[in-house]
């Protein structure tokens, strides 16, 4: 069984962080647009897609052959085509669970012996712009921007408030710069559409170049 991967060295890192076992042959890919050189892969897991403009040119053709996409801001319904949505912010692979949203209850089990090969477990979402955990770590993010704004203190001082407090593994100003503000600002403009609460800080859509 051979499993083709798009992703950076970053994104690679992180997916192998909880190791791998040996019953697929992984192959992996810089861009989509080698794909085509893989033409035999019995799955893809393109962790670029949505750096890469949600490219589905190179990503078509392998269906109906399992397609994970990461794909925070656009759902499944909007793609308009059966892939699977997996949660591939640059932090969130570490994690054993994987978050996943598709539109069809049948290749659940086929997706889930995929994720054991890179050992983790699937954690099914609603197809829903930014999943779960996205939308609540840009809303922290987002939050200290408020807060700084106001002066209530100083980025190196929210971190070490939030890491000691909360025991998360990242301060939000360190979040932000490890999956990036274009990503954070663009997402929670996103939702901001449709739920107000989501709207991001003047000083977040400054600094993320999307004011």
């Amino acid at each position: 069984m051979k499993l083709a991967v798009v992703a950076n060295d970053e994104l690679k890192e992180e997916l192998l962080s909880g190791g791998i076992n040996d019953e697929y042959e992984i192959v992996w890919i810089r861009s989509s647009s080698e794909l085509s050189s893989y033409r035999d892969a019995n799955a893809v897991i393109d962790l670029l897609f949505e750096q890469n403009g949600y490219d589905v040119t190179h990503l078509r053709s392998f269906l109906p052959r399992i397609v994970l996409i990461n794909s925070i801001n656009r759902t499944i319904a909007e793609i308009g085509l059966p892939f699977i949505r997996i949660n591939g912010w640059p932090g969130f692979l570490k994690r054993n669970n994987a978050e996943v949203a598709c539109g069809d209850d049948s290749v659940k089990k086929e997706v889930e012996k995929i994720l054991i090969v890179l050992n983790k477990k699937a954690e099914w979402i609603p197809d829903i712009k930014g999943f779960v955990s996205t939308r609540i770590v840009s809303m922290i993010i987002n939050e200290a921007y408020f807060a700084l704004e106001e002066n209530v203190s100083s980025k190196e001082d929210i971190d070490t408030a939030m890491k000691l407090g909360t025991n998360y593994p990242y301060g939000p100003f360190e979040w932000g710069k490890k999956i990036g503000l274009k990503n954070i600002a663009g997402l929670l403009t996103e939702l901001s559409l449709t739920q107000k609460r989501y709207q991001p800080a003047n000083l977040l859509l400054k600094e993320s170049g999307e004011e």
